[in-house]
Formats: C-alpha cells, sequence, structure tokens
C-alpha cells in the first residue's frame, strides 16, 4: 500500500527532499520515496507499506536509477521482513520489477541473505528483520562513499584527458543524487567539476521518452548552480559537429563482463558520435553495476516499456486524455518501440570510472581484476592502489 504527501524547499542542494527513507510511525515501518515521476513541479514523497507497492513505484519510475534501486530492493526485503510478510516472495518480485539494472537484484538479495543469516544465527524473525535493515542501511551508506569516490576519480580522468579546464560535458538520462545515495554517478563527476570552477557547460540530453534529463538532470543541475544547457536527444549530432563537447558522461544500469554496457536507451548513439569526432565516452558506475555472470552485451535482458510512454506525453500537473494517462502525441492505435536501454559495446567506451578506480581500456580481464580487487578490499585482505 502506497500513499502520498507533499513536501518542498529551496535551497543549493539539488534537493530538500531525502530520495529515500526508512521511517517507523507508531502504524508500522514504513518506506519513503521523493516521487520522481512529480518532479519538476513538486517534491511529493511516496509512503510505502510493503513491498508490492515498491514494486509499483520501482515500475513506474517514481523510484529509479541503478544505485538507488539497489537501496530500495535492500530496504524493500527489510520492510517485508518487519512487516511480517513472506520475505522470499517479496525478493523476487522486487529483483525482477526492472530486470536490466543489475543493482536491484543485488540489493534484494544482500539483505535477503543478511535476513536468513539472522534466521539460521537466533531463529527470530524480529532479529533477522533487524538484520536486514542493517544491510539495507549499510548498502545505503557504502554507495553515499562510493559516488564522492567515483567523482573524484572521473574529475581526475577529465583533467587528464582534458587539461586547463573548462570542461564541456555531454550527458543522458539523469545519474546525480536522485539515483544515488550520494551524489550519483556521472554527474556527481560534472559537480565535482563545478565546484572546482573547471565546468564550462554541462549539455543535458532531454532523454525521451520520460524526459529524465529535462524533468530530473536539468532539475539537479539548476539547484546546483551550474552552467547547462537543454538539447532534444536528435540534436547530439549538431553539437559534436559544431566542436562544442569535450566528453561525454553517462552511468550505468549493467556492465558485462566484456564492458558492454547497459544504459538509457539513446546511450549508444552518443557512443557512436563520439568516436566519430574523437570525444572521450566515459561510463560512471559503481563496482556492483559489473555483472560477470553476464559474459556479453548480448546477453543483457533490455526492459521494453509500454508503448503509451511513446505515443503519449506525460507532464507533472498536466491535463492528461489518453489510454495511458497522457495528452495523445500519434493517431490512436499507433504501435510503438520503447526498449528501456541499449547496449553501447566495449570498444566504443573510453574508460569505465568506478568507486575502485579507472578501467582504460576496458576488456574482459581488466574489469574482472577490478571486481576482484573490490571484494578483496571489502573483505579486508587487501585494497586497490
Amino acid at each position: 500500500m502506497a500513499d502520498q504527501y507533499a513536501q518542498s524547499g529551496e535551497d543549493s542542494r539539488p534537493t530538500e527532499t531525502p530520495v529515500i527513507r526508512w521511517d517507523e510511525p507508531p502504524e508500522g515501518p514504513v518506506l519513503v520515496l521523493l516521487d520522481q515521476t512529480r518532479l519538476p513541479a513538486e517534491e511529493v514523497e511516496l509512503v510505502c507499506t510493503d513491498a508490492s507497492a515498491l514494486v509499483d513505484a520501482i515500475r513506474s519510475l517514481a523510484v529509479r536509477g541503478a544505485p538507488l534501486l539497489g537501496i530500495a530492493g535492500a530496504y524493500g526485503v527489510a520492510l517485508a521482513a518487519a512487516r511480517g510478510f513472506d520475505v522470499d516472495e517479496a525478493s523476487r518480485a522486487l529483483a525482477g520489477a526492472r530486470p536490466t539494472a543489475v543493482n536491484l537484484a543485488y540489493g534484494v538479495e544482500r539483505a535477503r541473505a543478511a535476513y536468513l543469516a539472522g534466521l539460521a544465527k537466533v531463529g527470530d524473525s524480529k532479529t533477522a528483520a533487524a538484520m536486514a535493515l542493517a544491510a539495507a542501511r549499510a548498502l545505503h551508506q557504502e554507495d553515499a562513499e562510493a559516488s564522492t569516490r567515483m567523482a573524484a576519480h572521473g574529475l581526475a580522468l577529465l583533467d587528464e584527458l582534458l587539461p586547463g579546464g573548462g570542461h564541456r560535458i555531454l550527458t543522458h538520462c539523469n545519474t546525480g543524487s536522485l539515483v544515488s545515495g550520494g551524489e550519483g554517478t556521472a554527474f556527481a563527476v560534472a559537480l565535482a567539476a563545478h565546484r572546482q570552477g573547471r565546468l564550462r557547460r554541462l549539455w543535458v540530453d532531454e532523454t525521451r521518452p520520460l524526459l529524465q534529463g529535462a524533468r530530473l538532470t536539468a532539475y539537479e543541475a539548476a539547484r546546483s548552480g551550474m552552467a547547462y544547457t537543454l538539447l532534444t536527444d536528435n540534436a547530439a549530432g549538431s553539437l559534436f559537429s559544431a566542436g562544442e563537447v569535450d566528453a561525454v558522461l553517462i552511468g550505468a544500469d549493467r556492465i558485462a563482463a566484456d564492458g558492454s554496457v547497459a544504459n538509457k536507451v539513446g546511450s549508444y548513439p552518443l557512443a557512436v558520435l563520439a568516436r566519430y569526432h574523437h570525444v572521450p565516452f566515459i561510463v560512471v558506475a559503481p563496482v556492483t553495476t559489473v555483472d560477470l555472470e553476464t559474459p556479453d552485451g548480448a546477453a543483457i535482458e533490455v526492459e521494453q516499456r509500454p508503448g503509451h510512454e511513446v505515443t503519449e506525453v506525460t507532464l507533472p500537473q498536466a491535463p492528461v486524455s489518453g489510454g495511458g494517462g497522457g495528452v495523445p502525441v500519434a493517431p490512436l492505435g499507433t504501435q510503438a518501440y520503447n526498449p528501456a536501454f541499449d547496449v553501447t559495446p566495449p570498444e566504443l567506451v573510453t574508460a569505465v570510472v568506478t568507486e575502485e578506480g579507472v578501467v582504460s581500456p576496458v576488456t574482459t580481464e581488466a574489469l574482472a581484476e577490478l571486481v576482484a580487487r573490490s571484494r578483496r578490499a571489502a573483505s579486508g585482505l587487501g585494497g586497490i592502489g
């Protein structure tokens, strides 16, 4: 069950309302989300009292973005445990809500494993639920710390590739604090450049059909005082041709073992443009986004979204008349091709920036070594220099 209430504020931060938080009112624990479908018109919180409500929020994109989906998935398992629901059933539903984003399944499994470990250790469901919640909170904190480290690694790479500063960065979709426990992935790098006085312009792809760039990235850029310009996705080629792009920075929902990158649809054309125009194409994502169990790009399951997202336009607080709840922009009965993601092959990726360092060139061996070293660091056996 979900409910909504509004909260808004004005300050220099991307959003005053937490993007995700655990709350424990008298009637029982809840997971509270900033409803991203209502931005930028208003900041409205969506309150989930069970895993099914969270699944609906994930599918509707009220909560979105690979790192945040992992955090939400973990909290969803903790919520099911705390409320006395079937944890395995909730875990399956949550993990399958958006199949391309590997972080979602990772977060779900991490909290589920903590819950099962608690049951095995003490046999008490209340204690096991507390352990699941602790796992979710730990993941939340780890993601915030990873965001800071990705920003530092990414900015250092930009300064290495583009000495002199004055970076003109093109980004796609939304990769800021709205998708993270911290300040984001690719957007966090641009924000770090801005704070250091080295960002000349952030080019923001509109990101059709759901306008995550226009609604969310522009919202975050404006709130952070960044110099930014919005463009339609199909204007990117003109921008490259005019020599106005120094680097492309995007996030990722899954990185296969060979370095193929699944990201918001429209990313692959940018990679092709970047290669033709000799512009660095940089992917910024936490190590948890690297999925060594997926061998290559062809093995990545690409989510297909409803056609009405293309044939109708839905904007916050706009009047609706279409069958999908939006304003029709195509003839009734028009079929639509609407993949949520596309896959960029590794040979088009200049570098993958993670919290543990930079992989360049992007190869199977380099990614495997990165993941192995990250796991050793997490277990206290060593780290990355």
